[in-house]
């Protein structure tokens, strides 16, 4: 479909809403930018959520974390630290603290001290310390700290003076720098929590947020819009605008006619179906990037028939991965043999696909005991992912293959909050999702997803434990050496591929689109979103 043609089916359900927002929108214009994003925040603490969604709106815009990675060098640089240190024997991590940095000041709350090593301490001992008077405010937890076990890392955090912290740790492990740089580890204050303690409303620290962001608080209406301001306090160089708005848009063909009539001026995750229609439009560009992510097929591995191996090699034996990639991606991905995409200095190129076979399918099933197939749901997510554009077409697919050798599948599509539940009581047979690298180190992709001890905190859904699988990866964060680590590594890809508690099926591309003459969006192969160097031309 041409744009022109698309413009006239799209303006009839947007006008109205053109109308009535016309003098927000002048005003957005004048000072600031609209992001039309895919969904609504679970939260506006990152430490607390699991979606990339969550992530966007909140970790670059609202907060800071001691350090970063440089997303053209892939090296560390200094965020809330401006410089650290780590002992000889690699078990503890001093870091020096940035100096007159401020809290945001909003109708809310009121700083009356800047960001010092109290702050540090309170962020990681609500998260480590079960006794913290914060630790159980969360009704979630803390998803990816407990994946990384981060309280089995680190024994103790120490302050050496108002400026200097140390944290040591159990054991070394060659990961943990890498996790204080993710997206999770954001600062927050410990004034602000006194002071919600005062007067009892704790639960507000996650809901009305207070960072030394770039930007600050300002309204949230749930499922329709966030609203920030600038932090005109900020420690490092200003936004470059005034106001930013998440218009929460999750229907695909909605963001593009909102960004088609102006109404957005960035779009997140285009279907993979408008790529070339959108690069055909003079007004508006689109961003694409190697992303550090995998699409899957996963499996509950303590259910019967998925607890075989043979089973879940016969249904991989089924998958199309070039249909998949045409079908679904429209070439905006590249297939998988491994969790780890092949951008990942840990990524084993020696693996080899499932080929497609339905013939050799159907001899493993007849050897599994199931000559005649069996029956299966496939939970889909209705939204598309970064690393996933149409999970349900995806699944639709799947369905049609495995038709061919006797698997009857029911499709069963949810939108994230009702399969995460679906996901942590059990209650599925597979289930198509993925993963979104928090930082560039391997371990990241392993531990959460398919540790044994992350069943126990809920993040391996798959409920696969494999105590060689689990060896490797405890080995592998406490090399320094990088031929160990690599080899470490390329065994875990092995064992992974052999046992398949999951299918890997795509690493997707990640793309943005946004109106011409827009400057400055940065995002990074970790997923995460910053505006604050973004300005209009």
């Amino acid at each position: 479909m041409h744009i022109p043609n698309l413009i006239k089916y799209i303006l009839p359900l947007t006008v109205m809403l053109s109308i009535t927002a016309c003098d927000k929108q002048t005003k957005i214009k004048q000072h600031g930018l609209s992001y039309c994003t895919e969904g609504s925040p679970s939260s506006f603490n990152p430490q607390t959520a699991t979606s990339n969604v969550t992530l966007d709106a909140t970790t670059s815009q609202l907060y800071n974390r001691l350090i970063y990675i440089d997303p053209n060098t892939q090296q560390f640089k200094a965020g809330l630290a401006i410089d650290w240190e780590i002992s000889e024997d690699r078990l503890s991590y001093r870091f020096f603290l940035r100096k007159n940095v401020r809290f945001h000041h909003t109708d809310y709350f009121t700083p009356t001290r800047p960001f010092d090593a109290d702050d540090v301490i309170f962020s990681f001992s609500r998260i480590l310390d079960k006794t913290n008077p914060y630790h159980d405010v969360s009704a979630t937890g803390y998803p990816f700290f407990e994946g990384i076990e981060l309280d089995q890392q680190v024994q103790a955090l120490v302050k050496i003076d108002d400026y200097t912290i140390e944290f040591k740790l159990v054991r070394p492990d060659s990961s943990f720098i890498a996790n204080l740089a993710s997206d999770f580890s954001v600062i927050l204050s410990a004034e602000y929590a006194d002071t919600l303690t005062a007067l009892n409303k704790q639960a507000d620290i996650d809901n009305l947020p207070i960072g030394t962001g770039p930007f600050k608080f300002k309204e949230y209406r749930t499922d329709n819009f966030i609203r920030y301001q600038r932090h005109d306090d900020y420690w490092g160089d200003n936004a470059k605008i005034k106001q930013l708005i998440f218009d929460i848009t999750p229907n695909a063909s909605s963001r593009l006619a909102k960004l088609l009539t102006q109404e957005c001026d960035i779009m997140a995750y285009p279907a993979a179906s408008q790529v070339e229609m959108i690069s055909e439009h003079d007004r508006v560009s689109i961003s694409v990037e190697t992303g550090l992510n995998v699409a899957y097929w996963a499996f509950n591995t303590e259910k019967a028939p998925f607890d075989n191996p043979k089973i879940r090699r016969a249904l991989a034996h089924t998958i199309n991965q070039e249909t998949l990639l045409q079908a679904v991606y429209y070439n905006t991905g590249v297939n998988a043999k491994s969790i780890l995409p092949p951008v990942s200095w840990a990524y084993n190129p020696y693996l080899k696909n499932y080929k497609y076979n339905l013939a050799y399918a159907r001899q493993l099933l007849t050897e599994a005991g199931y000559p005649n197939g069996f029956s299966m749901d496939i939970m889909a997510l209705k939204s598309s992912q970064v690393y996933n554009p149409d999970a349900v077409k995806m699944a639709e697919l799947i369905q049609s293959e495995l038709a061919q050798i006797g698997v009857e599948v029911r499709i069963i599509k949810y939108e994230w909050q009702l399969m995460e539940k679906k996901l942590q009581q059990s209650e599925y047979d597979s289930y198509l999702l993925g993963w979104v690298a928090d930082n560039n180190d391997p371990d990241n992709f392993f531990r959460f997803q398919l540790s044994c001890n992350a069943i126990n905190t809920g993040s391996n859904y798959t409920r696969w434990c494999n105590s060689e699988f689990d060896d490797l990866i405890n080995q592998a964060v406490t090399e320094t050496e990088y031929i160990e680590r690599v080899t470490l590594y390329y065994r875990a890809q092995e064992i992974i591929q052999q046992e398949l508690p999951l299918i890997p099926l795509a690493h997707s591309l990640r793309l943005h689109a946004y109106t011409s003459g827009l400057k400055g969006v940065e995002t990074t192969a970790f997923g995460g979103i910053n505006f604050i160097n973004t300005v209009r031309q």
